[in-house]
């Protein structure tokens, strides 16, 4: 039995801390917030109860795999249910679109509401599952740093197909080869935001990424995203985990590039291994900063971070549902506000979740929790003030414009992040959501590794490592740590 010490309890942190107390290790989780989850937060105001984080549930499977192996029943701590619908699309024209969990009538819809071919639709997104499994088999489920992922059956079979992966391709050059309405090509080219990216920029090989909604599903856990946190925590302290909640880490101590303990305001912890679950820039340059810096993985572009507002509405709406997204008329400007100027469109993407369609408790009766996120760039100093009051102005305008309702007028609580705020809360530099960008074909090999023979007895986990951010990556990043841990250890 070995002693692991991990810093912070993101999810990342709670599935590699389950499996570690699953395999008999003793674990303890130190985190300077109160809770457990990381940006998984969140956040009640006059009533209305928002998730302050992630709002989109994808491949619960993973949620649930950490409950069978440790021999539990999922659902006798959380369940969950498919949603209907994946989203609801508005354009400034008036064209909307809805899609759903069904992948012929997302088809259908498309070809009826955008005039594309119902049958190229539907081959795409058939396409984008099979792409999907050959890139998981490869990239997602293995850690990129060892050799072993790199021959065999699963390799040779991914370099047989690399001509149809898009890694020499832009999202959004593969998109608008393939679809004749702009429309179809901005709703596809969206999913690039999932990994706070731009599509004009990042490889077509992240096309696979709406395949996790139109062909495994879209799914809303009971209680909001904060259920799953909470239950993993509990899970983990049924094994043994020890939580340290308010105990801020400030040091990973280290000998001879060796991690082996951590240090916090509260006293020095010795540990045979340490996992981290921070922030890589952060990590490096306050928690190792007496350990080399990997000078390249620290210099790549951050990726987008985000505006949020917090919105409790005296009064439903019927024309929206769990998840809606109106376009801004300007897609290239948007992103190239973003990631070239360091700064906001005045005609912005909103990304609006209701919670209080699935969840009636989260806002009072007559009422809806309005969630709104726009793609930001990471904090490098900008006037963030006058961002967010600029922001919030066009906001109301286009919500209103779309609507028919001059919504202002219904706001009775609110509440905001920004990107200040968000690297506030969660240690991520700039208050970037993904770590860094992949805008370009490099980006999935450029991510931190899980692991670093450069610091022994030091593994990584989360949204800024390998494979990414999300909660699916993000399990993801722990169990390929977990994979590491056992066959080094």
């Amino acid at each position: 039995m070995s002693k692991i010490g991990i810093v912070g309890s993101g999810m990342g942190s709670l599935g590699f801390a389950i499996r570690s107390a699953v395999a008999g290790h003793q674990v303890s989780v130190f985190d300077a917030n109160s809770y457990p989850g990381g940006k998984l937060a969140q956040i009640e105001t006059n009533g209305f109860r928002f998730d302050a984080g992630p709002s989109l549930f994808t491949m619960p499977h993973l949620v649930d795999e950490l409950f069978t192996l440790a021999g539990k029943n999922p659902r006798d701590y959380f369940s969950y249910e498919r949603l209907p619908e994946i989203c609801r699309y508005f354009w400034e024209d008036g064209t909307r679109l809805q899609t759903n969990a069904a992948p012929a009538e997302t088809a259908a819809a498309i070809a009826s509401e955008l005039g594309e071919s119902e049958e190229n639709v539907a081959r795409f997104l058939r396409e984008i599952g099979e792409n999907y499994h050959i890139i998981s088999d490869l990239f997602l489920d293995n850690s990129l740093h060892s050799l072993s992922t790199w021959t065999g059956r699963k390799a040779l079979k991914g370099y047989l197909n690399i001509p149809r992966l898009g890694l020499f391709n832009t999202m959004h050059r593969s998109h608008a080869k393939r679809f004749t309405n702009p429309k179809t090509v901005q709703l596809f080219d969206r999913y690039a935001t999932y990994n706070g990216s731009d599509p004009y920029q990042t490889p077509a090989t992240l096309s696979i990424i709406p395949h996790l909604e139109y062909n495994l599903g879209a799914f809303f856990p009971k209680g909001g995203i904060i259920s799953i946190p909470r239950a993993l925590h509990r899970l983990a302290e049924e094994l043994g985990v020890d939580f340290h909640f308010n105990e801020k880490v400030s040091r990973i101590t280290t000998e001879n590039h060796t991690a082996t303990g951590l240090e916090t305001e509260k006293g020095n912890y010795t540990f045979d291994y340490i996992a981290c679950n921070a922030d890589i820039r952060p990590s490096y340059t306050k928690l190792l900063a007496q350990e080399p810096q990997p000078k390249k993985l620290l210099t790549q572009p951050k990726s987008s971070s985000g505006i949020i507002f917090y919105w409790g509405m005296n009064r439903s709406f019927d024309e929206l549902g769990v998840h809606n997204i109106f376009f801004s008329d300007d897609y290239q400007g948007e992103f190239k506000a973003i990631f070239e100027d360091n700064t906001i469109n005045d005609d912005p993407t909103i990304y609006l979740h209701i919670s209080s369609k699935v969840e009636k408790s989260d806002a009072p009766a007559g009422g809806e929790n309005w969630f709104i996120l726009m793609n930001v760039p990471a904090n490098e100093g900008q006037d963030w003030d006058a961002l967010v009051a600029k922001m919030r102005k066009n906001v109301i305008e286009k919500l209103s414009r779309n609507l028919g309702v001059d919504i202002e007028q219904h706001i009775v609580a609110e509440d905001l992040l920004d990107p200040r705020s968000i690297e506030a809360r969660t240690s991520s530099a700039g208050g970037a959501l993904y770590g860094n960008a992949s805008n370009n074909r490099f980006a999935a090999f450029l991510r931190h590794p899980n692991y670093r023979k450069a610091i022994k007895n030091l593994y990584w986990v989360g949204g800024s490592v390998h494979p990414g951010g999300g909660i699916p990556l993000c399990l993801s990043s722990a169990k390929i740590a977990a994979k590491l841990f056992a066959e080094n250890a």
